[in-house]
């Protein structure tokens, strides 16, 4: 969700969103999240500039702003979640809205004309950030697939752009810097009780902000993971049981709250997280604690299977790159034991 918007339940029961920031009107939205409606009120509530294409706005048949609207607006985007949609929905419009040399905005280009060269060149103005490259590289892709769909073109030219070696991506925490925040953030406090939320949990920042109190049942965090919608049922650990205990006893539906007994938006409490963690001497984010209970996991000796069955995702390969901070000296003095009893007596002197 974009930064101030929350969901809620109405008196029927049903899920709606509204708008809540200090020293302005709350707005209740209409429209529903990842539509062009839903950011056109979000940009009226919070009056932030439009920065791409808005449904009010006079677009050229045929143009990227064009191809861009009918792809937000096509059964194939509404049926991504909705988190999904804000995310590529940024991504292409702050695209759009480049202006080349000349002054002209990329969202008026004819889509028709859009070849290899050109997109290899707009993404590698990117390169400084790789992963932001492969970000757009992605969110063009899935723009010219509809362009296709729509009879404009018959070979997607975003498939054969370079792709950019990311590289080892967000922080992995080591087991130093969570015993550093640890003893800088006590227990009792909403601080404490993200990391170990966070790490017992392994879910992704969107699944974390929603995590509700129901979702401990029997001993066990229930999460359904944002991408691929899978479950996964992991027992809660004694650190994050004492985190709960320490807070207040109050009925409140959300376990990681803010000043007003609201959750936090996906993005302020990624933010929030990064303010807690300088303050404690750490330079990890959330998705980092997320990897490093991969590795944990990994140290441990679980499986692949086994640790997909915590972090939730669907392939070996992502587990994996996820886990490769393990500790390699201790998972080879590990399989050294199972091999021949001891590490380092591969070839034991004679007489032993």
């Amino acid at each position: 969700m974009p930064d101030n918007v929350t969901a809620y339940k109405d008196r029927h029961g049903r899920t709606r969103y509204r708008y809540r920031k200090t020293g302005q009107q709350p707005y209740y939205f209409k429209a529903e999240p990842g539509t062009i409606e839903f950011m056109d009120e979000y940009r009226d509530a919070s009056g932030a500039a439009p920065i791409g294409i808005s449904s009010a706005d006079a677009v050229a048949p045929g143009s990227m702003d064009d191809l861009a609207r009918k792809l937000f607006a096509a059964p194939r985007w509404l049926r991504m979640k909705s988190s999904s949609q804000y995310t590529y929905r940024r991504i292409i419009e702050r695209y759009l809205a480049r202006v080349d040399k000349r002054g002209v905005r990329y969202g008026t280009y004819p889509a028709k004309r859009a070849t290899v060269g050109v997109l290899d060149v707009h993404i590698a103005e990117l390169a400084a950030t790789p992963a932001s490259a492969n970000n757009l590289r992605k969110a063009l892709k899935k723009l010219f697939d509809y362009a296709i769909k729509l009879g404009w073109m018959t070979v997607n030219p975003a498939e054969k752009t370079d792709s950019f070696r990311s590289g080892p991506g967000f922080h992995t925490w080591t087991d130093e810097e969570i015993d550093r925040y640890r003893a800088y953030h006590a227990l009792g406090t909403t601080a404490r009780l993200t990391l170990e939320l966070a790490l017992n949990t392994a879910a992704r920042r969107c699944n974390l902000a929603e995590l509700e109190r129901k979702q401990l049942q029997g001993g066990r965090w229930n999460v359904i993971h944002a991408k691929g919608t899978d479950e996964t049922s992991v027992p809660i650990t004694a650190e994050t049981r004492a985190a709960i205990e320490a807070l207040p006893a109050a009925p409140i539906r959300w376990l990681i709250t803010g000043e007003h007994g609201g959750p936090y938006t996906i993005e302020s409490l990624g933010n929030r997280f990064r303010k807690w963690a300088r303050a404690a001497g750490c330079p990890g984010s959330l998705h980092g604690l997320r990897k490093a209970m991969s590795r944990q996991l990994a140290e441990a000796g679980a499986t692949d299977a086994q640790g997909r069955a915590v972090t939730g995702q669907k392939k070996n390969a992502t587990f994996a790159h996820y886990a490769a901070k393990a500790d390699r000296g201790r998972l080879a003095d590990e399989a050294m034991r199972k091999l021949i009893g001891e590490p380092g007596l591969a070839n034991p002197p004679k007489g032993q």
